[in-house]
C-alpha cells in the first residue's frame, strides 16, 4: 500500500506544474511514457527565444530553471572515441573498408559506442561536460574517395558508392544500437554533399556535378544511411554545390534530405562553415545574413559562433520566432532519444562503467580488424609467410617503430600501441638474431650521409622495410603539419628519400625484401615494385597494428583484405584533381590499366570459382537469383571476399563500365567448397541516366563473379579467374 501511495504521489508531482524562481514549470517533458514529440514541445515551448538561441550552437549552455544541463555536441569517433583520453584505437576507416565485412564494421562501431557511453557516464559524474565528452558523434565520413590525392580519403570507405553505403550503414547501426527506447550514441553522416578536396580550397570550392554523377556517385551512401540506417545526424559540407554553399542549400537540405528522404534528425554545419557563407563564398553580404540563410535552409546546429547573430537576424525580419521554435525542437529530439531527460535507471546504457573502456575484448577486436584489413599485393614465389625461426631477420624503414603511423587522423589515446617492430619481435623465435635500423627519415633526407642501414640487408636472411606516409603528411588541412599541399598530395609516389632507400636495400639485399606500406591512400611503386618479393598494404592499422602485421607475416593469419580503392600507376592516369566529373575516375569509369585494381587482394591460398547459374533474361518485376561455387584449393584456411559486378555491354549515355552490386566475405578451410547465393532486386539493376533518374535500361549485361574487379590486370596479379554470364534486361 505504501508503494502504491508513493507511485501516485510521484505521478501527481510529475503531472502538475511547479514553480521555480517564481515561474511555473511543466515538468511533464520528463515523463518517458508520453510521445517523444509531445515531450519535446512541452520543454521547448517553455523556453524564451533567447534561451532557444543558446541551444543552437555546439556548446549549448545550461538552462537551470528547466533542468536542462549544458551540452557539447562536438564529438568525434571515426575509428575509436577520439580526442577524449584513453580509448581503444582501431584501424583507420580506409583499412576497415578493406575488410569488406559489414558484420565486423558493426561490431567495431558497437565497441566504440560502448566506450563512448562509459566515458560519458564517468565524465558526467565528475562534472566534465566539455568538448569531446558527449554522445553525439560526427562520424562516419561517407564522402567518396574519388581521387587518391585527397588527404582525407583515409577517413572514408573508399571509392565505391555501394561499398560505402553498406559499410557506412553498418557503422551507424553499431554506433546507435538497437535498443527500442534509446539511442546508444548518435552517428552523423558527413560531409553533405559532393565533398572530397582539394583541402586548400574546401572553404570556397564550388562543385557543379552532372545530375548523373550526383545521383550515381555522390548521394547514394547518404540516402541509404538516412532511409535505411536511420542516421541521427547529417553534417553539411564547406563547399558550394551548383553555386550555393551546402549549408545554405534548400536543394540539398530541404528538397532532398528532409522532403525526399524524410530525414528527421538534426543537421549540423561543418565547423566555421556558416560564417564562410559570407566571408569566403560571398553568397550573402554579412554574418547575420549567413546565419539566416543556413537557418532557413535547415541547419539546426552551428558548429561555430555565427548563430550568435540570429538574434539580429530575428530583429531584422530575416528569420521568424516560429522557425526558431521548429529548429530547436528538431534539435532537442536527439537529446531526448539519447535519454538525457529520463530517469537514469530507465536507460540501460547508464550502467556502463570504466571497465568497458579499452577492455581486453576491445583490444582483441582491434587486432582482428587490423589483420583482416591488411592487403597482400604481391607474394613472389610464396615469399610469405615467413618462418618464425628465420635466423637473421632485419626490420628497417621510417615507420617500422612508429606509433604515429599506427594512429591515422581523428584518433584516440591508448597506453597499448604496438609498433611493427614490437609485433615482429614478439612473434619471432627467441633464437632469431633480429636487427633493426630506421635507415631513413619519413619525409626528408638524412642529414648524416654515413648510413650503414642499407648494408645490413646484405647480412640478413630477410629484410622487412616499413615505408609510407602518416597523418602528418596526408590528412585534414589543419592537422597535416608535414604536408606541403595542405594535407593533399600532388603525386602518388612515396617520398623520394624513401624510394631511394628502398633502392639501396634492393641493391644490397641477400634474402627476400618484404615491403610493408603504411598509408591512408594509394601510393605509386614505380621503379621498386618489380624488385620487391612481397608487398603488404597495412593502411593506418591502429594500436594493435604491429601484432596484426606479425600475424600475417608469419602465417598465423592468411591476409584477406581487398582494396577499397584503385591504385593507379601514377598521377598521369588521373583527371585533374579539381574536376569532380567521374569519367576516367575509379574502377567504374577508368579505362587505363591500374597498378592494383579495386577489390584486389591475395591470400596464402588460391580459390576457384565454378558452376555459375542464373537466369538468362529478366524483366523489371524479377529478382535476379545467382548461385556460384567457390573452392579453396590451397593448404591454408582463409577468408575470401566474393564480388559480384554488373557490366553493360553498351556503355552509352555515361554509364559506368562496371559496378559492384554485391559482395560476401566467407571463411574457407583448406580443400573446402561452398555454394553461395546472391539476390539482386530490380532496384539494384536500375541505372542513373543523364537526367539523374534511376531507370530500367533494356539491353545485355555481363554478370561477373570473382575476387577482384573485372580486368586483365587482376588476373595477371594473381586474382582468381572470374566467371561471367550474359543476361538480358527486357
Amino acid at each position: 500500500m505504501v508503494r502504491v501511495f508513493r507511485s501516485v504521489l510521484l505521478l501527481a508531482m510529475l503531472v502538475m506544474t511547479s514553480y521555480v524562481y517564481g515561474q511555473s514549470i511543466d515538468w511533464r517533458f520528463q515523463d518517458a511514457s508520453l510521445p517523444l514529440d509531445t515531450r519535446v514541445e512541452i520543454l521547448v515551448s517553455q523556453m524564451t527565444t533567447e534561451e532557444k538561441l543558446t541551444q543552437l550552437v555546439n556548446d549549448a549552455v545550461a538552462i537551470d530553471r528547466l533542468g536542462v544541463p549544458e551540452y557539447e555536441w562536438w564529438n568525434e569517433a571515426l575509428h575509436g572515441v577520439a580526442r577524449n583520453g584513453k580509448a581503444t584505437v582501431f584501424p583507420q576507416i580506409i583499412g576497415l573498408a578493406a575488410t569488406f565485412d559489414p558484420e565486423l564494421v558493426e561490431r567495431m562501431a558497437d565497441a566504440i559506442s560502448t566506450e563512448a557511453r562509459a566515458k560519458y557516464n564517468v565524465s558526467s559524474a565528475m562534472g566534465n561536460r566539455g568538448r569531446y565528452a558527449g554522445l553525439t558523434f560526427w562520424s562516419p565520413n561517407i564522402n567518396i574517395f574519388r581521387d587518391p590525392r585527397w588527404g582525407r580519403g583515409q577517413e572514408t570507405f573508399g571509392e565505391d558508392p555501394y561499398l560505402t553505403s553498406v559499410l557506412g550503414s553498418a557503422f551507424v547501426r553499431g554506433m546507435q544500437g538497437d535498443d527500442p527506447n534509446y539511442l546508444k550514441t548518435t552517428a552523423c553522416a558527413k560531409h553533405f554533399a559532393v565533398h572530397s578536396g582539394p583541402e586548400a580550397d574546401r572553404m570556397t570550392f564550388n562543385v557543379s556535378p552532372s545530375k548523373q554523377d550526383l545521383y550515381e556517385t555522390y548521394l547514394p551512401a547518404f540516402e541509404l544511411l538516412v532511409t535505411e540506417a536511420n542516421v541521427e545526424g547529417v553534417m553539411a559540407a564547406y563547399n558550394a554545390v551548383n553555386d550555393v554553399p551546402a549549408n545554405a542549400s534548400d536543394y540539398l537540405l530541404k528538397d532532398i534530405l528532409r522532403d525526399q528522404w524524410n530525414f528527421d534528425g538534426y543537421i549540423v554545419s561543418d565547423c566555421g562553415a556558416i560564417g564562410r557563407i559570407a566571408s569566403e563564398h560571398g553568397f550573402v553580404d554579412s554574418e547575420v545574413e549567413a546565419a539566416a540563410a543556413a537557418f532557413k535552409a535547415g541547419v539546426n546546429l552551428n558548429c561555430g559562433g555565427t548563430y550568435n547573430k540570429l538574434n539580429q537576424a530575428l530583429a531584422q525580419g530575416l528569420v521568424t520566432e516560429e522557425l526558431i521554435h521548429l529548429r530547436a525542437k528538431e534539435l532537442f529530439r536527439t537529446r531526448f532519444r539519447l535519454g538525457l531527460f529520463d530517469e537514469s535507471s530507465t536507460n540501460p546504457f547508464n550502467q556502463y562503467g570504466e571497465t568497458l573502456i579499452h577492455s581486453n575484448e576491445h583490444v582483441a577486436l582491434a587486432r582482428e580488424v587490423a589483420r583482416k584489413s591488411i592487403v597482400l599485393l604481391k607474394n613472389k614465389d610464396n615469399t610469405l609467410p615467413l618462418s618464425k625461426d628465420v635466423k637473421v631477420p632485419y626490420v628497417t624503414g621510417p615507420f617500422a617503430n612508429s606509433v604515429d603511423m599506427l594512429m591515422g587522423n581523428y584518433y584516440g589515446i591508448s597506453s597499448n600501441f604496438v609498433t611493427v617492430l614490437e609485433g615482429i619481435a614478439d612473434a619471432l623465435s627467441i633464437g632469431s638474431s633480429l636487427n633493426y635500423r630506421k635507415g631513413v627519415l619519413p619525409f626528408h633526407d638524412n642529414l648524416n650521409e654515413l648510413n650503414y642501414a642499407p648494408f645490413v640487408a646484405s647480412l640478413s636472411d630477410v629484410t622487412i622495410c616499413v615505408v609510407g606516409l602518416s597523418a602528418d603528411r596526408e590528412g585534414e588541412q589543419v592537422d597535416a603539419i608535414a604536408a606541403e599541399h595542405h594535407g593533399d598530395k600532388i603525386d602518388l609516389s612515396l617520398p623520394q628519400n624513401q624510394v631511394n632507400y628502398v633502392k639501396e636495400l634492393i641493391k644490397h639485399k641477400k634474402g627476400p625484401l618484404v615491403l610493408v606500406i603504411a598509408s591512408g591512400s594509394p601510393v605509386s611503386l614505380e621503379d621498386i615494385e618489380e624488385h620487391c618479393d612481397a608487398i603488404l598494404q597495412i593502411w593506418y592499422p591502429g594500436e594493435q597494428g604491429g601484432n596484426a602485421v606479425a600475424d600475417v607475416l608469419f602465417g598465423d593469419y592468411s591476409p584477406s583484405g581487398h582494396l577499397p580503392i584503385t591504385f593507379p600507376k601514377n598521377e598521369e592516369q588521373l583527371p585533374p584533381y579539381e574536376d569532380y566529373a567521374m569519367q576516367g575516375r575509379t574502377y567504374k569509369y577508368m579505362s587505363d590499366e591500374p597498378l592494383y585494381p579495386f577489390g584486389f587482394g591475395l591470400t596464402y591460398s588460391s580459390v576457384k570459382f565454378s558452376e555459375l547459374t542464373t537466369a538468362k533474361s529478366l524483366n523489371q518485376e524479377d529478382t535476379l537469383q545467382l548461385e556460384v561455387s567457390i573452392s579453396n584449393e590451397g593448404s591454408y584456411d582463409i577468408d575470401e571476399v566474393i564480388q559480384l559486378y554488373v557490366s553493360p555491354m553498351d556503355t552509352v549515355d555515361g554509364m559506368p563500365n562496371t559496378s559492384l552490386k554485391a559482395f560476401r566475405r566467407v571463411s574457407l578451410m583448406s580443400g573446402e567448397t561452398k555454394r553461395l547465393n546472391f539476390q539482386l532486386s530490380p532496384d539494384q539493376l536500375l541505372v542513373v541516366n543523364t537526367q539523374g533518374k534511376r531507370v530500367w535500361r533494356l539491353g545485355k549485361y555481363k554478370l561477373i563473379v570473382g575476387n577482384s574487379s573485372p580486368g586483365s590486370r587482376s588476373i595477371s596479379l594473381g586474382a582468381a579467374t572470374p566467371l561471367e554470364q550474359v543476361i538480358t534486361l527486357r
